[in-house]
């Protein structure tokens, strides 16, 4: 059983939703950063980021604090206002390919995270997640919703249909050409129905976000030891989500750029990869792989197919059929030496939004010797895998849709 709750959102006002919102702070160069917040003193980087107004990097405790403030200052000149009564916000974003993502933004349990009702399919580092634990801790909210996706479900579906009739509290387009909309829904009846059918759903599955709820999953513990008085319905029992339906999920691949061959050349390289796979030259033009188990390759100006000897590999498990596990078990560790892909330099990702052709402009620059494209997994594969209570390496999916941070905030 999911549970789901509304909460009070606070949100920028009408007038400068657009201004306020921003992608993850990690997404920005630093000059991109500092140009947006030179011209525009509504983004949300200013709160994320309080040392641009004093010309200075802040770091650790000393910035959450800052954080803090810089936020309260944003509440106390209205660019944030609070929602009165408790709500689900059915939130729609259609992208700039004209791909389009419908959900609720609600409030889940990290109870539920505990007992796997929230499933996860990524591993994550314990480092990261006790510093966004004691960030949130710190800050007193999260501006970024965790992404889940549930079984599609016509009842959830035909209430979000409806309330996109009413006219829409937020409707703006980012420079990134995506176009988002807000509605609330606070009728009591409306807020009952949508958590009854959560409540029948035994799981829903971590999209996007695994350190975030991970963080948020720690910060209850911690607040629920600290607490005498605990009785589960405290702020800290939950966490912001984006819930989507399966259906509107898109998952794209990630693609390897490896910067040398591991001491190999190029064909002592080639001979060990015909242990596992059967090999084509594909001439100059870039070529993409056709379907599972089956990779592109880019090396030394000239693109390969790379067929699976199935002979040669065994599928024990959900985990044994994902391609990027099946490059990394074959190619990456045994040949190349990469066993720690979060921490090897040696290794980059492309998101699979790029074409083949960023792959070959990467290794001719000369700053990559060879490029691996694959086909994206499915969501039927992130379902299994962590339905079995497995792991994919890092960066196996590009998930769609990515959600910008400042439009709803949970405060704790």
């Amino acid at each position: 059983m999911a549970k789901v709750i509304p909460f009070k959102a606070v949100k920028p006002t009408r007038a400068i939703v657009g201004l306020v919102a921003a992608r993850p702070y990690q997404s920005y160069t630093v000059d991109e950063r500092e140009s947006r917040m030179d011209y525009n003193p509504y983004s949300f980087l200013h709160i994320v980021n309080p040392g641009y107004k004093y010309d200075q990097e802040v770091t650790g405790e000393e910035r959450y604090k800052l954080v803090r403030n810089r936020y309260l200052e944003f509440k106390e000149d209205g660019v944030f206002v609070q929602d009165k009564k408790p709500s689900f916000y059915v939130y729609k974003i259609v992208n700039r390919h004209g791909q389009e993502f419908n959900g609720i933004i609600a409030a889940t349990s990290a109870e539920d995270y505990e007992r796997d009702v929230i499933k996860k399919h990524e591993d994550t580092i314990a480092r990261r997640e006790e510093t966004f634990k004691t960030y949130i801790q710190t800050v007193g909210f999260n501006a970024e919703p965790v992404l889940l996706t549930y079984p599609d479900n016509n009842v959830i579906s035909a209430i979000i249909k409806q309330t996109q009739k009413e006219h829409a509290e937020f409707e703006f387009t980012m420079t990134y050409r995506d176009t988002h909309y807000l509605w609330k829904i606070d009728n009591e009846a409306t807020i009952a129905t949508i958590q009854n059918e959560f409540e029948q759903m035994e799981t829903i599955y971590i999209a996007d976000g695994h350190h975030r709820s991970a963080s948020s999953y720690l910060l209850y513990k911690d607040e629920k030891e600290k607490n005498p008085n605990h009785n589960g319905n405290e702020s800290y029992n939950f966490f912001m989500s984006y819930l989507i339906p399966e259906s509107d999920l898109v998952i794209h691949e990630f693609n390897r750029l490896i910067k040398d061959l591991n001491g190999l050349t190029k064909e002592e390289f080639l001979i060990k990869l015909d242990e596992f796979y059967r090999i084509e030259n594909r001439g100059i033009l870039p070529y993409n792989p056709s379907k599972p188990h089956h990779f592109s390759m880019y090396l030394d100006g000239e693109f390969y197919s790379l067929y699976l000897r199935k002979a040669t590999y065994s599928f024990d498990n959900a985990l044994d059929k994902l391609d990027a596990q099946l490059l990394y078990k074959t190619i990456l560790k045994p040949i190349l030496g990469i066993s720690d892909l979060r921490n090897d330099n040696r290794i980059e990702y492309v998101n699979g939004q790029h074409e083949m052709i960023t792959i070959k402009t990467s290794v001719d620059s000369g700053e990559f010797t060879v490029g691996f494209g694959m086909c994206p997994s499915n969501v039927e594969q992130m379902k299994q895998i962590a339905d079995e209570g497995l792991k994919m390496p890092p960066k196996s999916t590009y998930i769609l849709p990515k959600l910008r941070s400042g439009i709803t905030i949970y405060e704790y």
